[in-house]
């Protein structure tokens, strides 16, 4: 099956796409030749397709601006060449199903292949819908979706299909090596543990509330893994010169084999981004969110909130964090092992084992 896959922008565009082309080449089913990525020279993507060895090609385009309407007639005439750049690559391509994850690369790439009638999807991980997949829903042949409000947001309900994040299978099937806490890091494999981490860059509002709440963690009966992320580890370690944090807190700057940390830990404290929550869902992991505000539509608190109402999260609204909700979150996670575990089974019900199956399942019915 020859695919074409386009989005970009951000992560919750790009790993879902990533995790579908694995298992696509695990089962037989397209080789890598029969497989194009189609993003920004900008985004994310250009950096993550590529080094994963996935045949790639760019189109440039921009989105709308919001403060500066009349900058907006620069974006439709890019949005008119980007689509005649996205004919020439199907042209060429000849795909037999193309599938979008979002962006504004994907609003050209997917619209202009339904215009030449070439089977097209959409997958929409986040429990908002973007802008591009809200216009795609009139033209796809079918939406794939996570999040039960995601699917409120289309009219085109005939076409809706729930898979779930692509993300959970890829996890499950991750089969890295388990983190040997002890020797790695000089703790207590025994000990209830909870990672506190804000993306690989990292989250100033998470590594904020960390150095308040530093006295306080440091004498609780349980373990922490703060990774700071890159961008802010070395004035993280300044902060802390001389100060005694303990022997029950590790600081690092990154944790490149997370899931080969996951599944060992008994909390993680964490933004909501779609493809971290497709993560802690698969593998039954509680959490705390603390959803990041700097998002389109605040769809990072709805995914929160809908991971609270399942009874899997507890969610702490960055304007509301201090020391004491803090501290009191991970402490009732912690130190309460029955609610861990019925936090642990609610996290687990939501997850999708096979999400990348199911979206193969649709491209393959829908593909000539």
């Amino acid at each position: 099956m020859r695919v074409i896959f386009t989005g970009g922008g951000t992560g919750g565009h790009i790993y879902p796409i990533m995790a579908i082309i694995e298992r696509l080449k695990e089962r037989g089913i397209s080789t890598n030749d029969e497989i194009l990525f189609v993003g920004t020279q900008k985004g994310l993507e250009s950096r993550i397709v590529p080094a994963a060895g996935v045949n790639f090609k760019t189109i440039k385009i921009q989105g709308f601006n919001r403060k500066h309407p009349l900058k907006n007639f620069e974006t439709i005439k890019l949005f008119l060449q980007a689509t005649k750049s996205a004919r020439k690559i199907l042209q060429e391509f000849k795909p037999d199903v193309v599938l979008g994850t979002g962006g504004y690369v994907s609003g050209a790439m997917v619209y202009e292949a339904a215009k030449m009638h070439i089977p097209t999807m959409i997958h929409e991980s986040n429990s908002v819908v973007g802008l591009a997949n809200k216009f795609l829903g009139h033209y796809v042949d079918k939406i794939c979706y996570t999040f039960d409000d995601a699917a409120k947001e289309f009219s085109e309900k005939k076409k809706l299909v729930k898979t779930g994040n692509p993300r959970s299978q890829q996890v499950l099937g991750l089969h890295e090596e388990k983190i040997d806490l002890k020797k790695e890091w000089g703790l207590n494999p025994q000990m209830p543990t909870v990672l506190v981490f804000g993306g690989s860059r990292g989250a100033l509002a998470i590594n904020r509330i960390m150095l308040k709440s530093l006295v306080t963690l440091k004498q609780k009966p349980y373990q922490i893994i703060w990774a700071t992320g890159t961008y802010y580890f070395d004035s993280v370690q300044k902060k802390l010169k001389g100060v005694d944090i303990g022997t029950n807190i590790k600081i690092l700057p990154y944790i490149k084999n997370m899931p080969g940390l996951l599944p060992q830990m008994t909390c993680v404290v964490s933004r909501s981004g779609a493809t971290s929550i497709a993560e802690f869902t698969a593998l039954g992991v509680p959490v705390i969110l603390i959803p990041s505000p700097n998002v389109t539509h605040n769809h990072q608190m709805k995914n929160a909130l809908d991971l609270e109402k399942a009874g899997a999260a507890l969610v702490i609204p960055e304007d509301d964090l201090n020391p004491n909700n803090f501290v009191s979150s991970i402490d009732h996670i912690l130190l309460d092992e029955k609610y861990a575990n019925e936090m642990s089974k609610a996290s687990k019900a939501l997850g999708v084992p096979d999400a990348s199956d199911q979206v193969i399942k649709v491209m393959q019915e829908i593909s000539r």
